[in-house]
């Protein structure tokens, strides 16, 4: 039996714009032994392209077939849910993935209302969007990861924008990003894998570790982002595994037998 990993990014295999020590040489050895891997980011602003190339820099090479990203998860959710047009708060990455299941991006009358991280969308425009939702338009945002709160962040963050607009309109936005089983599962069927054959490296117990316990996945914990070892006895779930960092990971892992 094959088996493969949904790999988090930031936090995981790079802080900021640090590349976490280990990570380059746990990558490599995926490269390697021919194990099936994808990074499975929330980010729906960057490209798969301009997740590559932030690899690059930090010393990992891998190509963006190695991507996955909530953008690629929401277009093909919309794609198959028969969409034909959306109003889009977002940038590069949701646009180009809209365009490529499809999707129409239109400034009047949307079937959905999509949003995603971003800087370049104004208040007007997201009161344009209210008003879509309000006269009828479906409510999709790709991720609810919330601002990190510290001082000089420069996003708001996207759990802050659908709040603002779930407030306005009464609406509860349909989440596919991380942990949404929407995501989980079209990571996995991206890889080829099955249930058992999956297992999901991530530094956050909400997102990473939530959403592949609910899928019925293997999850290893990683406590070099968000997750602190201390806080975990509060959760109803816990990881298969728990490690300092993914150089700690070796592979093959004790249950892929």
């Amino acid at each position: 039996m094959k088996h493969g990993l949904l790999i988090d990014m930031d936090g995981v295999i790079y802080s900021g714009e640090t590349l976490i020590e280990g990570a380059d040489k746990f990558i490599g050895n995926l490269l390697k032994n021919d194990i099936p891997f994808t990074f499975m980011t929330n980010n729906s602003q960057r490209t798969r392209l301009d997740a590559v190339r932030k690899l690059k820099l930090l010393g990992i090479e891998v190509t963006e077939n190695h991507i996955y990203t909530s953008a690629m998860a929401t277009g093909k959710f919309l794609g198959d849910q028969g969409a034909h047009t959306a109003y889009v708060l977002g940038e590069g990455g949701l646009l180009t993935s809209l365009h490529e299941n499809g999707i129409s991006l239109v400034n009047s009358d949307p079937e959905f209302v999509v949003l995603g991280e971003g800087r370049n969308f104004t208040l007007e425009m997201v009161q344009r969007a209210v008003d879509m939702i309000l006269a009828g338009a479906k409510f999709i945002t790709t991720n609810r990861d919330p601002s990190p709160k510290k001082p000089g962040w420069n996003n708001l963050g996207i759990a802050a924008t659908t709040a603002m607009i779930e407030e306005a309109t009464g609406r509860k936005a349909f989440v596919t990003g991380k942990p949404s089983p929407v995501m989980m599962r079209s990571a996995r069927k991206y890889l080829g894998l099955e249930t058992a054959e999956t297992t999901v490296v991530g530094d956050t117990m909400e997102t990473d570790i939530q959403g592949g316990v609910q899928m019925g996945y293997k999850t290893i914990l990683v406590l070099s982002g968000i997750a602190k070892k201390e806080d975990l006895s509060q959760y109803a779930f816990k990881p298969d595994l728990i490690v300092s960092s993914v150089d700690q990971i070796e592979t093959p892992l004790k249950w892929w037998s």
